[in-house]
C-alpha cells in the first residue's frame, strides 16, 4: 500500500449535528490511506475526539469505530428522557427542527428571564453522567495515537485554554460544550469556563504549532454564508449564533491566507513559516434547513440521518480532494474567508 497521507482536523461545535462529523469521522477512519496526527476540536466536536481517541487506544480504528456508535448511542437513550423531543405531529411531518415544540418553547421563554444557576441549581447535565461511565480518560490521557487539543473559553480572561491529552477530564470536554444559557461554567483549576465556541470553532493555532502535518481539514457544521435575509425572531438568533461562532476561524483563516500570500511572494522566510494546505468537508446543504433548535434533538432517527449526510459528505470530500491532501490547499481562502 502507498505511503499513507497525514492530516490533521479542526471539528467544529453544534451540539446534536455532531452526528455529522461523526460520520464524517467514520469515511476518513475507514480509509487506510490516510493518517490523523491531530484534531483540534469544539464542543461536540471535543467530544467526538475524545471518544475517538480513546477508541484508537482499545483497539485502534475499528475500536475508535466502535466507541463513536457507542457514545452517539448513549446520548440517543439519554435524549428520550428529555423535555424537548420531537412530537408525534413532528414525526408525521417529518421535522426535525424543534422550534415550535412545546418543550423547547417553554425553555425558550424561562432562559431568557432565569440563569442555569436558578433553573438548574444542581447542574445536572446527563452528558457529564455519559462522559463519567462511557469514557476512559485514563486511556484518553495516555493516548499516543492521535494529539488532541480541545478549546474552552476562560469567563474571567476572555481567553482561550487549550486542554491537551495529558489534561484531559470530564470537565475539560464539559468546559468546550459549556452553553452559558444552557449550563453553569464549569470551574477548573480555580477558573470558570465557558464553550470553547467563542474563542476557537474550532482553534486552528495549536495544529499549526504541535503538528508536523501542513494538511488541515475543517470539518464544517455552522454554514458561513446564508443566501435569504434572517426576519423572524428565531432566524435572527440562529444567524447571530452562526455568525459568533464562526468567527474566531474565519480569524484565523485570514491569517492563514495572509501568511501564505507573504511566502509566495517571497516576502518572508519560509525557514520561520509554514506553508498551510487548507481543506474542509462543508455540510450538507439539507443542513442549512436546521435551526439552532434542532441542535438539541437527540432522537436517533435525527443522530443516524447525520451520520449518514456525513459519511456522504466525507465520501465526496475524499473522491474530490484526495489527491490534494500533501499538494495544495483546495478551498478558496479568499473568497470564503475574507
Amino acid at each position: 500500500m502507498a505511503e499513507r497521507k497525514r492530516i490533521t482536523l479542526g471539528l467544529q461545535g453544534g451540539g446534536s449535528h455532531g452526528a455529522f462529523t461523526w460520520g464524517v469521522l467514520e469515511t476518513l477512519l475507514a480509509d487506510e490511506r490516510l493518517e490523523i496526527e491531530g484534531i483540534s476540536g469544539t464542543s461536540a466536536g471535543a467530544m467526538n475526539a475524545t471518544v475517538m481517541a480513546e477508541g484508537l487506544m482499545q483497539n485502534g480504528r475499528q475500536g475508535a469505530l466502535d466507541s463513536l456508535e457507542r457514545f452517539w448511542t448513549k446520548v440517543a437513550r439519554v435524549g428520550r428522557f428529555a423535555p424537548m423531543i420531537r412530537t408525534p405531529l413532528d414525526i408525521v411531518a417529518d421535522r426535525w427542527n424543534m422550534e415550535v415544540q412545546p418543550g423547547y418553547l417553554l425553555f425558550d421563554v424561562f432562559s431568557r428571564f432565569l440563569s442555569p444557576y436558578q433553573f438548574n441549581p444542581l447542574n445536572f447535565n446527563p452528558l457529564q453522567e455519559i462522559l463519567d461511565k462511557e469514557v476512559d480518560f485514563e486511556l484518553v490521557r495516555s493516548c499516543d495515537q492521535v494529539k488532541l487539543f480541545i478549546s474552552a473559553t476562560n469567563v474571567a480572561t476572555g481567553k482561550i485554554r487549550v486542554f491537551r491529552n495529558a489534561e484531559l477530564t470530564p470537565k475539560a470536554v464539559m468546559a468546550s460544550a459549556c452553553l452559558p444559557h444552557l449550563f453553569q461554567a464549569v470551574e477548573i483549576d480555580g477558573q470558570p469556563y465557558w464553550d470553547g465556541g467563542y474563542m476557537g470553532n474550532p482553534a486552528i493555532f495549536p495544529l499549526i504549532y504541535n503538528c508536523e502535518s501542513r494538511d488541515i481539514v475543517i470539518v464544517q457544521i455552522n454554514p458561513i454564508e446564508r443566501d435569504e435575509e434572517p426576519t423572524t425572531t428565531p432566524e435572527i438568533v440562529d444567524r447571530l449564533n452562526e455568525i459568533t461562532f464562526n468567527s474566531t476561524l474565519m480569524r484565523e483563516m485570514r491569517a492563514i491566507q495572509f501568511v501564505s500570500r507573504l511566502l509566495a511572494s517571497h516576502n518572508v522566510d519560509p525557514s520561520q513559516y509554514k506553508q498551510l494546505l487548507m481543506h474542509r468537508v462543508d455540510i450538507a446543504e439539507e443542513m442549512r434547513d436546521f435551526g439552532a433548535a434542532s441542535k438539541m434533538n437527540a432522537d436517533w432517527s435525527f443522530l443516524s440521518h447525520l451520520r449518514e449526510l456525513g459519511q456522504e459528505r466525507g465520501k465526496a470530500w475524499l473522491a474530490a480532494h484526495y489527491d490534494d491532501l500533501n499538494e495544495r490547499t483546495s478551498i478558496d481562502l479568499e473568497s470564503d474567508y475574507l
